[in-house]
C-alpha cells in the first residue's frame, strides 16, 4: 500500500548502496592500446552535474550493452560539500535510465558525516536494474539529496547513542492516497526507558524549516478509520525492548490550495528527550493534516 520510495532515518541505510546500473568494457575486435572501441564507450556521462551540494565527479561502465563488449561493473563517483556549520549526514538517491529508456530509482547512498564547510568524496557501485531484460545503463543523474544533523541521527552507526535509544522508520505503506509510516524506538541502553503518550512531531521542509499550516492530530481517526487507535498510556521499556508509533496522512488535493510537502520530521519521543530527525518524505497534498499514533510496546 506504499509508493516505491523508502522513508527511513538517514543513518539506518548506512551502506554504499547500489545504483541500478550496468556497463560494458572492451571489444573483441583489435583496438589501439589505451583506447576503448567506439561502440563500448560511455554515452554522455554527466560529469559536473550538481544538486544541493552533491556533484558527480566521475562515472564508469555507462552506456548500452553491446555484443563484443564485456559487462563491466558500472559506478559513479561524487562529492558532497556541506554549507552547514555543524556535521551533517547525507543521503543521495540517483535516477538511472537503462538501455531500454526505462528510469529506475537507485538505492540510497549514505555519506555518514560531512564536516561543516567541508567536502567528502564517495562512490557507489552498481547492480543490474531489477527485472530488466536489456542489460546496460544509458545514463544516471542526481535525483534527491537529504541531510540530517549528525547530532540528530535517530540511529547512528556504532554503539548505542548517549540517549540510550535508537529511533527508525519503516518503508511505509501507501494506497489510494493514504500514507502510513511506522516509527520504532528501541531501548539499546542499560536502564529502563519510560514513555508516556504521544511523540511530539514537527514536519520540516527541504531547508529544515517547519512547514506552515499543518494541523497535528493525535491518532489517525481523521485520516482513516482504524488507524492510530491505541490509547495513550505509560510504558516502561526494559533494555532490548521497543515501542512503536506511526505517522499517518493523505496525499489529497482539493480546491486551489498549495500542496504541503516536506521530506523531514523532527521527533521528540517524550518531554526532555533530545530531538531526532527522520525522513518520511511527507506529501500531505492540500489536507494540511498529519496524524501521530500513541506509543505502544512492541510485541516480541
Amino acid at each position: 500500500m506504499r509508493r516505491s520510495r523508502t522513508p527511513l532515518p538517514l543513518a539506518a541505510a548506512l551502506c554504499t548502496g547500489a545504483l541500478l546500473l550496468s556497463g560494458c568494457g572492451t571489444d573483441t575486435a583489435p583496438a589501439r592500446a589505451g583506447e576503448e572501441p567506439e561502440k563500448c564507450r560511455e554515452a554522455g556521462p554527466p560529469i559536473g552535474e550538481a544538486k544541493d551540494g552533491v556533484r558527480i565527479t566521475g562515472t564508469a561502465g555507462l552506456g548500452a550493452s553491446t555484443p563484443g563488449c564485456s559487462s563491466g561493473v558500472a559506478s559513479v563517483a561524487f562529492e558532497v560539500t556541506s554549507p552547514k556549520k555543524e556535521p551533517y549526514a547525507y543521503t543521495v538517491t540517483f535516477s538511472v535510465t537503462d538501455s531500454a529508456g526505462k528510469p529506475y530509482e537507485s538505492a540510497p547512498v549514505v555519506v555518514a558525516s560531512v564536516p561543516g564547510g567541508g567536502t567528502v568524496r564517495s562512490s557507489a557501485t552498481a547492480t543490474p536494474a531489477p527485472g530488466s531484460d536489456i542489460p546496460g545503463t544509458a545514463g544516471v543523474k542526481i535525483l534527491t539529496v537529504r541531510s540530517v544533523p549528525v547530532d540528530e541521527l535517530g540511529s547512528p552507526p556504532g554503539p548505542c547513542p548517549r540517549s540510550g535509544v535508537r529511533v527508525t522508520t519503516d518503508q511505509g505503506e501507501a494506497a489510494m492516497g493514504l500514507r502510513a509510516v511506522g516509527v520504532r524506538l528501541e531501548n539499546c541502553g542499560t536502564r529502563p526507558y519510560a514513555l508516556d503518550g504521544y511523540p511530539r512531531v514537527t514536519p520540516l521542509d527541504e531547508q529544515h524549516r517547519p512547514l506552515d499550516g499543518i494541523r497535528m492530530l493525535r491518532g489517525g481517526a481523521e485520516i482513516s478509520s482504524g488507524l492510530g487507535t491505541a490509547s495513550p498510556r505509560r510504558l516502561s521499556l526494559a533494555p532490548g525492548e521497543a515501542a512503536r508509533s506511526s505517522l499517518m496522512w493523505r496525499n489529497k488535493h482539493e480546491g486551489f490550495g498549495e500542496a504541503a510537502n516536506g521530506p523531514y520530521v523532527r521527533l521528540v519521543a517524550k518531554p526532555g528527550a533530545g530531538p531526532v530527525m527522520l525522513i518520511p518524505e511527507l506529501d500531505l497534498g492540500t489536507t494540511g493534516k498529519l496524524g501521530v499514533a500513541a506509543w505502544e510496546k512492541e510485541r516480541r
